[in-house]
């Protein structure tokens, strides 16, 4: 939920325009051509008033009944051309509001996906869905019809006020009073409504977020009976969004009203003064009806411009909102100029590493170690002592504060991200799963990959165990998160994922917390084949299966206290020691007698507890 002070923030004209121009400019050529159809499509609309005005002077008042057919097939004609270029224009710059939509949204995700994973962190999913969705439908309004609507709305209103000059200059200049007195009014509207049109994107993708949330979290829902929160967190939502809709609906309305205040006032000029001319014999009827349709041609186009107007300016909101999101530095910023490194070995080094997640409270705390090439490295330490941080170091989703993370020699800042991610494999404690296939989702890490390699990384990953009882077996969908799959399922198409991948750089975070006893010893045989070769970081609470690691850092607070293999801790006994020995005792007294009425006592309950929660 933003603060109130970005909720405060005043909207910055000046990018919103400077995002418009450039998308204006793109399209240039087709915003001439219609422009150039509406230039022919505007004058046309005065042929029917024109001719009118001669039809009622010279073919009825005067006889002159041989300019009947040629009025007729003038104004044939010019309802012709300005069918054929009222199609034409919809359909030039309807497709082009709509390609320019299209190029907008992929190019607003397409640096979305580009931003830092701490940003996914810190943003709501529903705020930006509502950006690249939403925001960019707004543009239509500019390369589309609505802008050459808007200039071909004050060209008719500039020759219609040519010919009531033309006609009666009195009566003209108090119309124009009026005129000014109705664009003040829009203007004034349209500041008052700018900042709602903000406010409502902001709250659109709150609720949206929300929603989002909520669907996703379905079993969560309903498992702590939390249906009506939720119910009432939407309902507050929506309600937000009403308010901000009326208030925004009635400033229209009142736009709308003084046009049509406007017009009225208008009109009773038109009969009294108007009347007067009439009668004294100045105007002629043709004359009297020549002005009263051209007012008409007036007022219409600023009704008009009323409209289009106000979705301009929702439109100019929200591409502020999208300058906001490109002005958000990527995290492959400068990539171009750095090392692209084509076949990793994956030596990693921490070299005096400090990290922070905010300013002045370390997490990490002048970390340094080296994992040679095709070592695994064991993470161990109490929940929020850093391993997790640590790694997200190695995949280069944060940057250190101060310090270097080396790879292959070379500090990661300097090393292109593609190139480097390009040869990571991760499985992690909660791996996400797309709403398609079980193939989809294991070929997710290499997309060229034959359905024999899919079979065969499921089978080295015990997926082929649960994938034959479906079915359509690799066919099968596993729906939205993997929801469909158990968490043992889920956790084994991420490992085949990861095998798939064939990385030089793995990346095992709780790799097997979701798994049974039997599930997982299958698994360690394939975690051991997917290892070997590769430089490994493990995090695994359960210590048993990190004897075999090359090297294991005890993480404490921040800093690594201990740094040994298995055995070389062991015999220290020091954090580690006292770990694994409470561990090896709860796990002992638990499962090597599972026939026997076991209740453990109090003080190994608390232990075991603890243990459980530090790794």
């Amino acid at each position: 939920m933003p603060s109130p002070s970005e909720k405060k923030k005043p909207i910055n004209y000046r990018s919103a325009w400077e995002e418009a121009r450039a998308i204006i400019w793109a399209r240039r050529r087709r915003l001439a051509l219609g422009a150039l159809l509406m230039f022919i499509n505007r004058p046309t609309g005065f042929v029917l008033p024109a001719t009118t005005k001669l039809l009622i002077d010279d073919v009825v008042g005067q006889k002159q009944h041989e300019l009947l057919v040629p009025l007729a097939l003038v104004v044939g004609a010019a309802t012709l051309v300005q069918a054929v270029t009222s199609f034409a224009l919809t359909k030039v710059l309807g497709i082009a509001a709509q390609r320019a939509i299209t190029e907008l949204r992929r190019s607003v995700h397409a640096h979305v996906t580009r931003l830092p994973v701490r940003y996914f962190e810190t943003t709501q999913t529903g705020i930006l869905i509502s950006r690249i969705m939403t925001d960019a439908e707004g543009i239509r309004n500019l390369v589309g019809t609505g802008l050459v609507q808007l200039v071909g709305g004050v060209v008719t209103a500039v020759l219609a006020l040519g010919v009531l000059f033309y006609l009666n200059w009195t009566l003209t200049l108090v119309t124009l009073v009026l005129l000014a007195g109705f664009a003040g009014g829009m203007a004034l509207a349209f500041k008052r409504l700018r900042p709602l049109f903000r406010e409502r994107g902001q709250i659109n993708a709150e609720v949206t977020g929300r929603l989002s949330q909520g669907l996703s979290g379905s079993r969560e829902v309903k498992a702590y009976t939390a249906e009506r929160r939720e119910q009432i967190v939407f309902a507050h939502g929506v309600h937000r969004l009403l308010r901000n809709v009326a208030r925004s609906m009635t400033g229209i309305s009142l736009t709308t009203a003084l046009s049509t205040v406007i017009v009225g006032v208008v009109g009773v000029l038109l009969i009294t003064m108007g009347g007067r001319d009439l009668i004294s014999g100045y105007w002629t009827l043709g004359d009297f009806v020549f002005y009263v349709v051209c007012v008409g041609l007036v007022s219409a186009p600023l009704v008009q411009i009323a409209s289009i107007g106000t979705q301009i300016t929702e439109a100019f909101a929200g591409l502020d909102r999208i300058r906001e999101i490109r002005q958000t530095v990527p995290e492959d910023a400068g990539d171009d100029d750095r090392l692209w490194i084509e076949d990793l070995k994956g030596e990693i080094g921490f070299d005096d590493v400090w990290f922070e997640y905010n300013a002045g409270v370390p997490v990490l705390k002048g970390v340094s170690f080296h994992a040679p090439a095709g070592s695994t490295t064991a993470l161990v330490g109490s929940s929020g002592s850093g391993k997790s941080t640590l790694t997200s170091l190695v995949m280069a989703f944060n940057r250190p504060a101060s310090g270097r993370v080396l790879v292959d020699g070379h500090d990661l800042r300097e090393v292109q991200l593609a190139s480097y991610r390009s040869q990571l494999g991760v499985v992690l404690q909660d791996n996400f799963l797309f709403d398609g296939t079980i193939a989809e989702n294991i070929r997710y890490s290499s997309p060229h990959a034959s359905i024999d390699d899919v079979r065969e990384v499921a089978r080295i990953a015990h997926c082929d165990e649960f994938v034959e009882s479906f079915e359509t077996k690799y066919d099968t969908v596993v729906g939205e998160r993997g929801i469909r799959l158990s968490g043992g399922q889920r956790q084994r198409v991420a490992i085949a994922r990861a095998i798939l991948a064939d990385p030089k750089i793995l990346i095992l975070d709780e790799a097997t917390s979701s798994l049974d006893s039997e599930s997982e010893r299958k698994i360690q045989d394939a975690l051991r084949t997917l290892r070997r070769g590769r430089t490994t970081f493990v995090i695994a609470h359960r210590l048993s299966t990190i004897r075999s690691a090359d090297q294991i850092l005890v993480i404490e607070n921040g800093q690594i206290i201990e740094h040994g293999t298995h055995v070389e801790l062991h015999r220290r006994g020091g954090r580690y020691r006292q770990l694994h020995d409470r561990q090896y005792e709860w796990e002992s007294d638990r499962f090597i007698n599972p026939g026997e009425d076991f209740t453990p006592e109090p003080e190994k309950v608390e232990a075991g507890s603890r243990v459980t929660e530090a790794l």
